[in-house]
């Protein structure tokens, strides 16, 4: 396995095709050095006593010591210990471990690859396979491109006046494919090792050249990142790890780009490039079950600290926002639990999720997600807006008046006030705070998503049962 040290040296030897601000950059500006900041603690707690047993797992392949994040979970413990992982190391980056992405993709191409080639004949899950070794062998941090910048959105890919609004295939060569087109709002993309593309929706029969999973180095030729990055506020003699937290969220151009086979995993095959999007989306929608808890802990734990130093943490309308957020967190935490508990092994070996549960629980946290910032700006009040720059705070000429005034209980040191509210005004009013907002609704796949996903898998026949049968229409007793 890599350290961190390892992952930057290699991220900042790769050619430099990522665009920021109109200028291309090399993966050591500082622009990104907040993202970095987020994947290295990936390796750091590799070794941390508190997090190893977490973080670290054996490969089923290999038999190997390998990070978990290269993991295609083989059991329903192995989704509950990635849930577990994912929300301890979200607490620790403020809300975002960014790495489960590349995680979630190799889990769904595990099996959508073994089903194609069960169906055709094809040897997809051979070549996965092998890139999966080298993908653990090497500690790989991987962004998956999923979301297509789709044109017309009243169209599908066939359709569409420009064919490139999906990334497609246009050309097979003997050594490979060349692929053509553009994917959007993808995390990390600017400082992962591997960019893995899975398709965005099904797939039909005229879609054909848009079935396309593949996997490329972020820096090959022709691939071309235009990132916008954002990131918590660093205020100067304040050291805090909430302030080093960053993001950056992409749209990746593939000009042409050349695909070895030994790298593709699906090409062509329409209904097994869906089952690829759904899957990836299934994984993800449960490390979101996750995360999104993770996020929940934060701003509960900034809300219950800010409500103690003002000296009101006992008061009852306090106690009734702290249980909502409690109750959101660990509703959403329970339905991963769930999914993992009533998952099944596909015939490719991998374990996965149930996917009404996922999709509940992704659900769930979407909705309650501006209603949590709602109830932490509630308790924190406007200083979450008008705080004093830490400039100031650290002022000799302004710095003491500042402390004078922002001081609540008289146990409670005038820093400490300080440093709460600075961490509340990162969450809400910060460039990164924007972001994980919307994020918070719309990643994983924007609500409709979840929404048709619960009503694809969920049997609402067996509910009708139950009302038949209470008002006399059926005396068939509800089987389950």
């Amino acid at each position: 396995m890599r350290t961190s040290e390892e992952y930057k040296q290699d991220l900042y030897k790769m050619k430099p095709n990522v665009y920021i601000r109109g200028k291309r950059v090399k993966r050591d500006d500082p622009e990104l050095s907040g993202g970095i900041y987020v994947i290295s603690k990936t390796f750091d707690l590799a070794d941390h006593p508190d997090f190893k047993d977490l973080v670290v797992t054996k490969s089923h392949i290999t038999g190997e010591r390998i990070n978990r994040f290269t993991h295609v979970c083989q059991t329903m413990e192995d989704l509950l210990t990635k849930q577990l992982m994912i929300r301890k190391l979200c607490r620790i980056t403020g809300g975002c471990i960014q790495r489960c992405m590349g995680c979630d993709a190799i889990n769904g191409l595990s099996v959508a690859t073994y089903a194609v080639d069960q169906a055709y004949g094809t040897d997809y899950h051979r070549r996965f396979i092998e890139y999966l070794k080298e993908f653990q062998r090497r500690d790989l941090v991987a962004a998956c491109a999923q979301t297509d910048v789709k044109g017309d959105r009243s169209k599908r890919p066939h359709q569409q006046a420009d064919p490139d609004m999906y990334v497609r295939v246009v050309e097979r060569r003997s050594d490979g494919i060349i692929v053509r087109g553009a994917k959007n709002c993808i995390t990390m993309a600017a400082i992962a090792d591997e960019i893995i593309v899975v398709p965005t929706r099904a797939m039909t029969p005229q879609d054909k050249d848009w079935s396309v999973a593949f996997a490329v180095p972020a820096d090959t030729e022709g691939v071309k990142i235009i990132a916008r990055t954002s990131r918590l506020r660093a205020p100067e003699g304040l050291k805090m790890p909430h302030s080093n937290i960053g993001d950056d969220e992409n749209m990746i151009v593939f000009d042409d780009v050349f695909v070895p086979w030994d790298r593709v995993f699906i090409c062509g095959e329409h209904e097994y490039a869906t089952m690829a999007a759904h899957l990836f989306a299934l994984f993800h929608r449960h490390s979101y079950t996750g995360c999104k808890p993770a996020f929940t802990d934060v701003s509960m734990g900034f809300g219950a600290l800010i409500a103690d130093y003002n000296g009101v943490y006992d008061r009852p309308n306090i106690r009734e926002r702290l249980v909502e957020l409690a109750a959101t967190a660990e509703l959403v935490y329970a339905a991963g639990v769930a999914s993992a508990f009533y998952g099944q092994k596909t015939p490719a070996g991998t374990f996965i999720p149930n996917e009404v549960y996922a999709n509940v629980g992704r659900m769930h946290a979407g909705k309650h997600f501006y209603r949590e910032l709602e109830i932490l700006a509630e308790l924190a009040g406007g200083l979450a807006a008008t705080l004093p720059f830490a400039e100031d705070f650290l002022s000799e000429e302004v710095g003491p008046y500042i402390k004078k005034y922002i001081k609540r209980r008289q146990d409670v040191p005038p820093e400490h006030v300080y440093r709460c509210l600075y961490g509340i005004s990162n969450v809400l009013c910060s460039s990164l705070g924007g972001v994980m907002a919307v994020a918070g609704v719309h990643g994983g796949g924007s609500p409709v998503m979840e929404e048709i996903a619960i009503w694809r898998s969920y049997d609402f026949e067996k509910k009708k049962e139950i009302a038949k049968y209470l008002v006399g229409i059926s005396e068939e007793l509800p089987k389950d």
